[in-house]
C-alpha cells in the first residue's frame, strides 16, 4: 500500500488533500509537528513513506520583503531537505509552487517551461525551492504551481468580499491583476489524479481554467450570493500600494496535463459556484 506524507497539513490545501486521500494511509504533519528546515527531522519524518506532498510554505508575501532569510529557509531549504530525503528513499515528491516565480509581464499563459523571473522576495524563495527539488530528486518529483487559492480552511478573497459587502455599499476591486481563481478542493483532487497516473515527473500548473481579474471574481461572488454585482467597482493596483509587487498577469498554461493524457482542471466559475454551494465562503 502506498504511504503518503503531507507536510503543511493544517493549511487550506493540506486539509483538502487529507479529504482527497481519505481511505489511504496518510501521515499529516502541520508546522508544529515538523520543521521542514531541519534536515534530521525531515529525514525521520519521511522514513517509511512512498509519496511526500509538500504544502509547507512561508506565504506572508509582504513580510518576506524584510524577512527573506526566514522565507528562504521554509520555501527553499525546506523543499531541498524533503527532496534529499525523498531521493534516498526513491520516493515521489510533490512540491507546491506559485505563479510568483514569474514577473507577470506576459500577455499569454505562462508555459510550464518558462524561465523564472520573480519580482518579489517570496517569488525568489519559491523559485529557489523549485530549483532544489529539480537538483535533488528531479526524476521522481512533480512541481505543481498554483495561484489565487481559496478554500474552506483558511482566509480567502471571496470571503473577504462578502464580509465587506455587509458593511459597505460599494467595493473598489482591482481590474488590472489577472489570474485564475483556484479552489483548493479541486487542486487536491488534481494532485491525487497526478499521483495515481503514469504522468512523467516535471512541472504542472494546478489552477482552474479560464481567466479573471480580481474585479471579475468579486462580481461573480456577489452574483452567487444574490447581491448586486454593480456594487463592485473597478479600480487599479495604484490604489493599493503594498510592500511586495504582485504579478499583473498570473495566467498559467496547462499543456503538460494534456501531454500526460490528463484533463486540466475545470473552469474557475464552475468551481467557484460549487464552492459557494458547499459553504466555502460563509462568513459567520
Amino acid at each position: 500500500m502506498t504511504r503518503y506524507l503531507i507536510t503543511g497539513a493544517t493549511g487550506m490545501l493540506g486539509c483538502d488533500l487529507q479529504t482527497a486521500l481519505a481511505g489511504r494511509e496518510v501521515t499529516a504533519l502541520g508546522r508544529s509537528d515538523l520543521d521542514v528546515t531541519d534536515l534530521d527531522a525531515v529525514t525521520a519524518a519521511v522514513a517509511g513513506h512512498d509519496v511526500i506532498i509538500n504544502c509547507a510554505a512561508y506565504t506572508k508575501v509582504d513580510d518576506a520583503e524584510t524577512s527573506e532569510d526566514e522565507a528562504y529557509a521554509v520555501n527553499a531549504v525546506g523543499p531541498r531537505n524533503l527532496a534529499v530525503a525523498a531521493s534516498a528513499l526513491r520516493a515521489k515528491l510533490v512540491q507546491i509552487s506559485t505563479d510568483y516565480v514569474f514577473d507577470g509581464s506576459a500577455t499569454t499563459p505562462y508555459a510550464e517551461d518558462t524561465t523564472h523571473s520573480p519580482i518579489s522576495a517570496y517569488g525568489r524563495t519559491k523559485a529557489a525551492g523549485e530549483d532544489f527539488v529539480h537538483a535533488e530528486n528531479g526524476a521522481r518529483s512533480y512541481i505543481v504551481r498554483t495561484a489565487w487559492l481559496y478554500g474552506k480552511n483558511g482566509p480567502n478573497f471571496a470571503k473577504t468580499m462578502l464580509r465587506a459587502a455587509g458593511t459597505r455599499e460599494t467595493l473598489n476591486v482591482v481590474n488590472d491583476q489577472v489570474g485564475q481563481p483556484t479552489w483548493t478542493m479541486d487542486l487536491a483532487a488534481q494532485i491525487v489524479l497526478l499521483l495515481d497516473s503514469d504522468a512523467p515527473a516535471g512541472i504542472y500548473h494546478g489552477t482552474n481554467s479560464g481567466v479573471a481579474s480580481k474585479f471579475d471574481q468579486a462580481r461573480d461572488v456577489f452574483a452567487l450570493a444574490g447581491l448586486d454585482p454593480e456594487r463592485v467597482l473597478p479600480t487599479d493596483s495604484s490604489a493599493f500600494v503594498l510592500p511586495a509587487p504582485r504579478p499583473a498577469y498570473s495566467v498559467l498554461g496547462h499543456a503538460n496535463w494534456s501531454a500526460a493524457g490528463l484533463a486540466p482542471m475545470r473552469g474557475w466559475q464552475e468551481a467557484q459556484a460549487e464552492a459557494f454551494a458547499a459553504g466555502v465562503f460563509e462568513t459567520a
